[in-house]
């Protein structure tokens, strides 16, 4: 498998990748220090800096795995919440990055304010922006705490398919994990499942009726570590 990674700070997908076995193509980090990181980790990768002024193109299609965790500041409850007004809203760039790649697989980052910022407005626009490119799109707000960090910090992730591989990308049952594989026509809002293993009570609250669209929220507590759990639900309704 052939993964790259956008946006890349000092390497998170990318030591996770070389932990699954994958070849690490390419990073791309404007960050000075980041990328004196990701040089001395993986000095065989090709090294971009800023997405903005980087061609793609020479690797469309020959990426398995596209990931980037595009800048949170826009977003964030910590900040000006400018969104889209923000300089630093680099969607469209990392948008522009997989049709230029055609990545099988594209997974996303961030804050859980991307949620809420304007009524969840570039949440929704992430999603339309992958189907419309022809990927199906699965999103969930999972917490660190949900595998095992001592702290709730939710995130947002997007998992995207292109449709065209053949490869099957629905969510299975692992353990007495159940996951959903339709779509949300029809289907009750709640959900829930429980992961024996891990250790947390998911939880899902988002909806989307588009033709390839599922959304899940997962809210989830506990410990790996420790073996003691501490579960959050509510009745289904």
């Amino acid at each position: 498998m052939k993964h790259g990674s956008l946006f890349s700070g000092i390497g998170g997908f990318d030591p996770a990748a070389e932990w699954m076995g994958w070849a690490n193509v390419f990073h791309c980090e404007w960050n000075t220090f980041g990328q004196k990181i990701l040089k001395h980790y993986w000095p065989n990768s090709i090294s971009y800096d800023d997405i903005t002024k980087t061609d793609f193109t020479i690797h469309r299609g020959s990426i398995d795995i596209l990931t980037g965790g595009f800048p949170c500041q826009p977003y964030s409850s910590a900040g000006k919440r400018k969104g889209k007004e923000d300089e630093r809203h680099l969607w469209p760039q990392m948008l522009r990055a997989i049709r230029e790649i055609a990545p099988t697989w594209v997974v996303g980052e961030n804050v859980y304010g991307l949620v809420n910022w304007s009524g969840g407005l570039v949440f929704h626009e992430v999603q339309a922006d992958l189907e419309a490119e022809g990927y199906e799109v699965f999103s969930v707000v999972l917490p660190a705490c949900a595998v095992g960090a001592p702290h709730r910090r939710d995130r947002v992730w997007f998992v995207a398919n292109r449709n065209d591989t053949g490869s099957d990308s629905g969510l299975r049952t692992y353990g007495n994990r159940q996951t959903q594989n339709e779509g949300w026509e029809g289907q009750p809002q709640f959900e829930y499942w429980k992961d024996g293993n891990d250790g947390f009570v998911a939880h899902s609250n988002f909806k989307r009726n588009t033709s390839y669209g599922k959304s899940t929220r997962v809210e989830g507590y506990g410990s790996r570590n420790n073996g003691k759990q501490k579960e959050w639900s509510k009745k289904t309704e």
